[in-house]
């Protein structure tokens, strides 16, 4: 039952839903009204269709079931990694690590999962723990697409080899999705490939095993975040709409968990 003003009493302490959907830059005030309004908007899985409706930054707000942030304390940020730096905060051999892409942000950060020093590429660096566990662990399936230039030329039967599956010492794998790219100079290929095990030094191993060593490897893609033009060693915090995304990967996840 509203009161007086037209607020839900269930959160007294939150703040306007519209507000706060304003605030996380999802449009002017007036705008999400007219989404709440329309049954655009869910709070905790609900249709929210009235304004008044107040939330706190635990509450699960969605525009039309899109995730949105409340929580103004989580980081998400994109690096571009480059060769030569270890996947940790603090390595104990003294090698450079990820805090030089770290330090000028207020929140402690931290990485989602990891790629090799002798890999460059797409790293997700942030506070939320959650969010990093779904997109981490190989249970919930998020794919990350490689773009690796190997020795030799592959040919369609390899292509085929790494789709269909082949046995490594720690257990069978096969890539989701592979195909190659062309001749990169010489005797070399380049592979694009797909898959969403995390196990170590996964796509070198693949590669290696089917008789083509990797000279490069570089992850362009983590489920639905793509490197673009990001320079290597810049970082840049993700766009509303990228983080909508992940967002729903993540609490699509719990939900079903």
């Amino acid at each position: 039952m509203n009161n007086a003003n037209g607020e839900s009493p269930s959160n007294p302490e939150g703040e306007r839903l519209q507000k706060v959907m304003a605030a996380a830059g999802v449009a002017s005030r007036r705008v999400c009204e007219d989404l709440i309004y329309q049954g655009r908007v869910a709070v905790n899985g609900e249709v929210v269709d009235a304004a008044g409706r107040r939330v706190l930054p635990t509450d699960r707000v969605t525009v039309d079931g899109t995730a949105i942030q409340l929580d103004t304390t989580k980081q998400y940020v994109m690096l571009n990694k480059p060769v030569g730096v270890v996947s940790s905060m603090a390595d104990e051999s003294g090698r450079p690590d990820l805090r030089e892409f770290t330090r000028d942000y207020d929140e402690r950060l931290f990485n989602v999962g990891r790629l090799d020093a002798n890999t460059s590429g797409l790293l997700i660096l942030t506070n939320d723990g959650e969010l990093a566990h779904v997109l981490a662990h190989p249970s919930f399936g998020v794919m990350k697409t490689y773009i690796a230039k190997v020795e030799g030329i592959v040919s369609a039967q390899t292509i085929g080899k790494l789709t269909k599956g082949i046995e490594l010492d720690d257990g069978p794998i096969a890539a989701d999705k592979a195909r190659a790219l062309g001749r990169a100079s010489g005797n070399e290929t380049m592979v694009e490939i797909t898959l969403h095990s995390g196990r170590n030094r996964i796509v070198r191993r693949m590669l290696d095993a089917v008789g083509h060593p990797v000279i490069d490897l570089v992850r362009r893609q983590f489920g639905p975040l793509n490197l673009g033009s990001l320079p290597v060693g810049r970082t840049r915090d993700l766009t509303k709409a990228e983080l909508g995304e992940v967002l729903t990967i993540a609490r699509n996840a719990d939900v079903q968990s």
